[in-house]
């Protein structure tokens, strides 16, 4: 019987909305964890619609254990790479994502991390927490004045690099950029100042990962890469974890050829290099950029009415092309 599947549950808005579809709705019964792969390939068949989550690979076998009357993969994130668009296309299926509806909310960490990495602020909790001896001195976990005119490097310049550059220039921090978006309007509003990634790396007490993860930008912050940064600077990463290679940045905070780090995403998530763990100059998030609630019903809401416009013969909202 066709029906809609969701990969995992949604927000009690989103789910009533979902439920108000003209077709009935499965939803994987674990509000906490994804369905293994057996489930998922199980769960699918006779699908005319998906609602999945980053953590869904959604490929070919996927799309073919579904059936031929699959007409939408709506993907409830921003990011689209866990999704075979070629697959897609290649079988009339359209895919959608959640562009927009989480731009301030990614935005919101993304400075958090900015702020606590730079001020240390988590290793403040620790030693508080500890039960340590310690006392008020001018050399206590000193870290960098970000609104001393320090320069933001945003690697990305897109509806969530824009927010975080909002979020700067009211700090007053000098913004290099790459991307297309960074000689637009609105950031030369800002003040921001074109970059290539080079420059960018030099340059900036702060770099802050905003670009899509695509063969192009994978492992983009490498070994050189770190090398190239002030000894001083922290890099922030909310965009995707492969984006940075992970042991060269185990070893670039090690040796502190950088000073510190703040990431909420992985590059091979969940699992987190051990090496990470064991670092004091690291906060560390799971992947919690968009989890505020407005944001998440939003998302979800998007999801399902993406998918109840295609069911509907009408053109999907925001559709990912190939």
């Amino acid at each position: 019987m066709a029906h809609v599947y969701l990969s995992r549950e949604l927000t009690p808005g989103a789910m009533a909305a979902a439920r108000a579809l003209d077709l009935p709705v499965v939803v994987h019964d674990d509000l906490h964890r994804p369905p293994s792969r057996e489930q998922l390939l199980d769960a699918v068949r006779g699908a005319a619609a998906l609602i999945t989550l980053l953590t869904d690979r959604v490929d070919a076998e996927l799309l073919d254990a579904a059936g031929p009357q699959l007409r939408i993969v709506a993907n409830c994130a921003v990011g689209f790479d866990n999704v075979d668009l070629g697959a897609a296309a290649a079988r009339g299926v359209a895919v959608t994502n959640t562009p927009g509806v989480l731009d301030e909310a990614t935005a919101d960490v993304a400075f958090g991390l900015v702020l606590a990495a730079s001020r240390r602020l988590v290793e403040a909790d620790r030693l508080v927490r500890s039960g340590a001896d310690w006392v008020w001195g001018p050399q206590l976990l000193v870290g960098l004045d970000v609104s001393a005119g320090a320069t933001l490097g945003i690697v990305g310049l897109g509806r969530v690099g824009t927010a975080v550059a909002r979020r700067a220039a009211a700090f007053g921090m000098r913004i290099l950029a790459t991307g297309s978006r960074a000689s637009g309007d609105e950031a030369r509003a800002l003040g921001v100042e074109p970059a290539e990634l080079p420059r960018l790396l030099a340059e900036s007490d702060v770099v802050t990962l905003h670009c899509p993860l695509t063969p192009e930008t994978h492992h983009l912050i490498g070994a050189a890469e770190l090398t190239a940064m002030k000894p001083t600077a922290i890099l922030v990463n909310t965009a995707r974890g492969p984006v940075v290679d992970e042991a060269a940045l185990v070893d670039a905070l090690r040796t502190r050829g950088i000073a510190g780090a703040g990431l909420d995403v992985y590059e091979h998530e969940p699992r987190v290099h051990p090496g990470l763990r064991e670092l004091d100059n690291v906060v560390l998030l799971p992947h919690v950029a968009s989890a505020g609630r407005a944001t998440r019903d939003a998302m979800g809401r998007l999801a399902v009415a993406n998918v109840r416009a295609v069911l509907g013969g009408e053109p999907p909202l925001t559709p990912v092309g190939r």
